[in-house]
């Protein structure tokens, strides 16, 4: 299973970027013009676009063939390709590396276990020395202490989920109402997402294990993230 197919792939695009320019905003304040950047998880292109706006080269990994393509027709001068982290090409020489929106907690691929030391380890190897590694992942606690709800709804679409946590383990059943072409034929899709959760303490140990000096963020730019969801910044 990918995960976000077409039809969370566009709800995702046109209400929830937000936190993929905060992103974008936190990187741009703290490296120069010029830069080459891979995007983990591009997801539409959001911050992909901000970037290459701002002189920066960009390339994009996801798994979601849905999300690579909206995010070609959104930053076509970005080098934008579907595939895994376990085992793409993610080619070398970045000024820095961006992983936004919990990507590396994701089990999506069932090759990703939760052991975060490999995918650190590589991050490493593709990141020039003194690059900046800046990510987010989720913890105990993300979905509350008796799990959560939630429905957020725009222009011909609406999506609803149920996350709950068991052990080390986050599930969102999300569901989904979209009219793709303005007809008023709504059709209904249904995703359910399994996170592996980190506990902060244990994600900065490995960090600082593979090699990086790290800390935490409250979130990036101005987007300050809720409890059970951590931002960091290695380096």
């Amino acid at each position: 299973m990918t995960g976000y197919a077409e039809d969370l792939a566009a709800t995702h695009a046109a209400g929830f970027t937000g936190l993929a320019r905060a992103a974008a905003h936190e990187l741009l304040a703290r490296m120069p013009t010029g830069g080459r950047i891979l995007d983990v998880g591009c997801g539409d292109g959001s911050t992909a676009r901000l970037l290459v706006d701002a002189g920066h080269e960009v390339v994009g990994l996801d798994l979601s063939p849905a999300m690579v393509e909206l995010a070609r027709r959104n930053v076509p001068e970005a080098d934008l390709r579907a595939g895994s982290y376990v085992d793409a090409d993610l080619g070398d020489d970045y000024d820095a590396v961006l992983a936004i929106g919990e990507v590396l907690g994701y089990a999506l691929d069932e090759r990703a276990t939760g052991a975060l030391d490999a995918t650190f380890a590589r991050v490493r190897r593709v990141l020039r020395p003194g690059g900046l590694f800046l990510f987010d992942l989720a913890g105990p606690g993300r979905a509350g202490d008796d799990g959560s709800t939630g429905w957020t709804e725009g222009d011909g679409w609406a999506v609803l989920y149920r996350a709950s946590e068991d052990g080390d383990v986050l599930k969102r059943d999300i569901v989904t109402f979209r009219d793709p072409d303005g007809s008023g034929a709504y059709r209904r899709s249904r995703e359910v997402h399994t996170l592996r959760l980190h506990r902060p303490d244990a994600v900065l140990a490995t960090l600082r294990d593979t090699g990086f000096a790290a800390h935490t963020l409250r979130g990036y730019d101005d987007v300050v993230l809720p409890p059970g969801w951590t931002a960091y910044a290695a380096d």
